[in-house]
């Protein structure tokens, strides 16, 4: 199966080991996924105003193309997943919003929303599947108690964005079990970390993450595995991570680990 790959701002600058690690590792299980043509900022956060559609307008470029070329649409970025993801669906259930959009844009083809969306870990959970995944593991983990972070955006809210149990989520446990580390659940993993606000209240950012990383050391943790740029940056800034006890990683930094990508 091909998917069209939208990466979002961040991969190609602060995150661009979240990409390549992703892109390498597909390629070693032979996936192939191809980068969208003149894709556009998602815009980083969801618009939630009703009457307002240019904030939904590049994320429903990118769809358009996807559907187009009859692929699904896949994302790393948990942000540019949240936002694509929701801007969808509003595009398939508010004729009002759909009827702007297509008007506004002028495609050969109205999109009705059509494409389906899916991150990377559920690519790998449904579609490749993580007991393949296993038996393509060369560089097995073991003896590696890492813990899942999950924070909001891959998993609020439930019913549009249909992830996992948004209030007891097992993907990325999975995942972690998968290429053969030990997957330990701590009480924190599904709590925000403070996100933008890092940017005017670090006080208050600090004070969250902290509960985090002093979750996942009470419960023996090493690292912290996670699919959020910011969420990662948040997390390995905080001052309780500066004791070098627990270190933050993306979840494709672990997979080309195991699947020994070089």
């Amino acid at each position: 199966m091909k998917y069209s790959y939208y990466p979002g701002c961040t991969l190609k600058t602060k995150g661009k080991e979240f990409e390549k690690f992703a892109l390498d590792s597909a390629k070693k299980l032979e996936i192939e996924i191809e980068e969208q043509e003149n894709w556009q900022c998602c815009g980083a956060v969801y618009p939630m105003a009703e009457n307002e559609i240019a904030p939904k307008l590049s994320a429903v470029r990118s769809l358009a193309a996807a559907k187009e070329k009859q692929e699904k649409l896949i994302t790393l970025c948990s942000a540019c997943h949240h936002v694509i993801k929701r801007v969808n669906k509003d595009i398939k259930t508010k004729p009002a919003i759909r009827k702007k959009v297509n008007d506004y844009l002028e495609l050969d083809n109205n999109y009705n929303g059509d494409s389906e969306v899916i991150h990377y870990l559920e690519m790998l959970r449904d579609d490749f599947t993580f007991k393949k995944l296993a038996s393509k593991v060369t560089n097995p983990l073991k003896g590696r108690k890492i813990g899942a972070y999950y924070g909001c955006l891959l998993l609020r809210p439930g019913k549009d964005m249909n992830f996992d149990n948004a209030e007891n989520p097992s993907i990325i446990e999975n995942f972690i079990e998968a290429i053969g580390g030990e997957a330990i659940k701590y009480p924190y993993r599904t709590e925000c970390c403070g996100g933008y606000l890092i940017t005017d209240n670090e006080t208050l950012v600090d004070e969250m993450t902290s509960n985090i990383i002093k979750s996942a050391k009470l419960n023996g943790i090493k690292e912290i595995v996670t699919a959020c740029p910011l969420c990662k940056y948040n997390l390995e800034t905080s001052k309780e991570a500066q004791d070098g006890q627990i270190t933050s990683v993306y979840f494709t930094e672990l997979l080309a680990e195991a699947l020994d990508v070089k």
